[in-house]
């Protein structure tokens, strides 16, 4: 199978999330460029619009009127987060600087994943928080005048860190979070760019009390977690590269990427002028003869969303592979472990759970099986590089489901396998 062409992935993801939060939030009006135009987007839009956030419709090029540090209002109804868990999280953070009661609700996915983690260090700088069931949505937030704090995350999460340093923010209190390892850092990243005090050092960041945000000029990069299934079908590929130009090569985001260039991938970033705070460059990603390897620790956080994509391509390359320390797996859109393994097994591989990842078996009979995604945009995509392989007889059973991340992810498949 040959492989070409040069694909613009969408905006990052992360990044058009924070970007939306922080414009609300900030005095002046922000100019954003190349946002994320997706169903998880659109749900941080619209929790922000129902706390009174002016949020235009998402658009290539769009312009908020922010509200200012402490300048959102009440919701009159619930905030529905759809499938988001970055936006339950973030936001709870915001509203629990404010003075108001919010209830926050999601998909029945989005209802299943873990929210307690963000409510004890908030509930320790004063808001409090009310559970309808045992540790997701839907939850009640209310928000009040907050403590500084300094906590000690339990696991390295960018959704715990940022939640934390947003209550920070707009409270106007001194932070200091620690975690077991360095998580994304693109919260960070923003606020230092918006004028706000952020000092990070290793695994510790602390937020010095803000007094106001300016304004945000941010034309997002593109994603690097979407680029990586582009990559992987050029490294799986017998012929041809793939290129992907203004992409966010942000060190907290490249783990994936390390991986597979230690598995022997033949991948290569060039590296340009930064822009809002962060690394932009261009990926080249050719055919590969790959090895298996071991996987764990401290390098597991930078590729947790790109997880289920290295056990499918292990799954093409001779001997066994071993993923430890990604328990936090188990608690994404789907129990992406338990998933990854049994669409594994459906479509002929040997793969094996452990009780923090997994273990791959490659080899290079043709696959074929159903696939079940349980609505999980990074399950569809992962196998969706398998089925587009020579031989390859997969049927995957929700493909809509991309369209939380990567709307136009079929298309630039199909793009990129017939140049």
């Amino acid at each position: 199978m040959n492989v070409g062409g040069i694909v613009h992935v969408p905006g990052d993801k992360s990044i058009s999330h924070r970007a939306l939060i922080l414009a609300a939030l900030a005095n002046g009006t922000s100019h954003l460029t190349d946002i994320l135009q997706s169903a998880d987007v659109e749900s941080t839009a619209r929790v922000l619009r129902a706390l009174g956030a002016p949020i235009p419709p998402l658009a290539a090029q769009m312009e908020i009127a922010g509200r200012g540090r402490r300048g959102l209002t009440a919701p009159a109804a619930d905030l529905d987060c759809g499938n988001s868990g970055t936006t339950a999280r973030l936001v709870a953070g915001v509203v629990a600087g404010h003075p108001f009661r919010a209830r926050f609700t999601g998909d029945a996915s989005l209802s299943r994943r873990p929210m307690k983690r963000i409510a004890r260090p908030l509930e320790a700088m004063g808001a409090a928080f009310t559970f309808e069931g045992s540790d997701g949505l839907p939850m009640t937030v209310q928000g009040g005048a907050l403590r500084a704090l300094r906590w000690e995350s339990e696991v390295a999460s960018a959704q715990v860190k940022s939640a934390v340093l947003l209550a920070g923010l707009v409270a106007g209190v001194p932070i200091v979070v620690r975690e077991p390892a360095r998580s994304r850092d693109h919260t960070e990243r923003m606020l230092r760019a918006m004028g706000a005090e952020v000092d990070s050092v290793g695994e510790v960041v602390r937020l010095e009390p803000v007094d106001h945000l300016g304004p945000l000029a941010l034309r997002i990069p593109g994603d690097p977690s979407s680029a990586a299934f582009l990559a992987a079908l050029a490294v799986l590929a017998t012929g041809g590269a793939i290129t992907v130009p203004d992409l966010c090569v942000n060190p907290t985001r490249l783990g994936f990427y390390r991986a597979m260039q230690r598995m022997g991938a033949h991948i290569d970033f060039h590296v340009g002028a930064p822009q809002g705070g962060e690394e932009i460059g261009t990926l080249f990603a050719w055919p590969s003869t790959l090895h298996a390897a071991e996987f764990g620790g401290a390098e597991v956080p930078a590729m947790i969303d790109e997880i289920p994509l290295l056990a499918c391509v292990a799954s093409r390359v001779p001997g066994t592979t071993v993923i430890r320390g990604a328990s936090e797996l188990r608690v994404k859109e789907s129990d992406r472990i338990a998933a990854v393994v049994a669409n594994l097994r459906a479509v002929g591989v040997a793969a094996e759970e452990l009780p923090d990842g997994l273990t791959v078996t490659g080899g290079d009979a043709p696959l074929a099986g159903a696939v079940r995604t349980h609505g999980d945009h990074r399950l569809a995509m992962a196998f969706g590089v398998l089925a587009a392989l020579p031989g390859s007889r997969i049927a995957i059973d929700d493909p809509g489901c991309v369209a939380v991340s990567y709307p136009a992810f079929w298309d630039d498949v199909r793009a990129a396998v017939s140049a």
